[in-house]
């Protein structure tokens, strides 16, 4: 008994100092402490993200720590089943095989039902609006125009397009005209392996974000780039932002203040620049 009073005592007289130390000290704080900012990108995902921490997301990731004060630690994770995944690896869990979450993600879709199906994080930041755009050969094909893909898109009943597998160009082109395109969806691990296959005239074209062309296409300047668009197309483009923590609003709010300095002093639209791809503003 006078055991289990004095333990019982010692508990009380700790009470007064917990309740004056934090629950948590906020990630900002941390961040601030430690001096570094764990910047997570996707593995090999050109031109956003290469391998030595390079890329418009590892730049921008840089940018942004150093408005903070402090530096960029450039975190590559390999693409899981969908941006759900994702964002549990990335921010808020870390992966089952041991990988660490980190501060902040790039390149994350500003999407309202995305935002909605992970109340774990938050999505905010957006520092480029991405577009569908379609590379072609002009010996073989002539400019597709925009309008209904009842009518653009007729000639790949004929000719082969390439897409990544698992995209949004991939979805769009299986489903168009009553999956009448379907034969003709050549399927790629990659927009750069669709790129190669286009220039050795495996395929006509390739659809595929137009960023991830640009940067495809750089050394074939015989291919053409062009940005049709389809009235059955929804959406075409999409905000990319940044994600943390459902609960690190401090962190999300220097962020976002971070931005708007790098927007205003043309730090966003240079690092586009450099890459060679053109910044599109949200």
């Amino acid at each position: 008994m006078k055991t289990d009073r004095r333990h019982c005592l010692q508990l009380l007289a700790a009470l007064p100092l917990m309740a004056v130390l934090p629950a948590r000290a906020d990630a900002l704080e941390i961040i601030r402490q430690r001096g570094r900012l764990r910047v997570a990108v996707y593995t090999d995902f050109a031109p956003y993200s290469m391998a030595g921490a390079k890329g418009i997301d590892a730049d921008l990731g840089r940018a942004l720590a150093a408005k903070l004060g402090v530096s960029a630690e450039i975190v590559a994770y390999n693409a899981d089943e969908d941006m759900n995944d994702d964002l549990r690896n990335m921010v808020w869990k870390g992966h089952y095989l041991g990988a660490q979450p980190s501060d902040v993600m790039m390149h994350v879709p500003v999407d309202e039902y995305l935002a909605r199906a992970n109340d774990k994080v938050r999505i905010f930041g957006p520092y480029h609006r991405e577009t569908l755009a379609l590379a072609r050969d002009p010996q073989r094909l002539g400019a597709v125009a925009g309008g209904s893909a009842a009518v653009a898109l007729e000639v790949f009943t004929r000719e082969k397009i390439g897409v990544e597998t698992a995209s949004l160009a991939d979805s769009f082109l299986l489903t168009v005209l009553n999956g009448r395109l379907r034969d003709n969806v050549v399927h790629f691990k990659t927009v750069g392996d669709a790129t190669r296959a286009l220039h050795d005239g495996q395929v006509a074209a390739v659809l595929a974000p137009r960023a991830e062309l640009e940067s495809a296409l750089a050394a074939q300047s015989r291919l053409v780039l062009d940005t049709p668009k389809f009235a059955e197309l929804r959406p075409d483009s999409w905000p990319l932002g940044m994600a943390v923590k459902a609960e690190e609003g401090a962190l999300a709010e220097a962020l976002t203040a971070a931005l708007a300095e790098l927007r205003r002093d043309g730090t966003v639209t240079e690092i586009f620049r450099r890459h060679g791809i053109t910044h599109s503003p949200v």
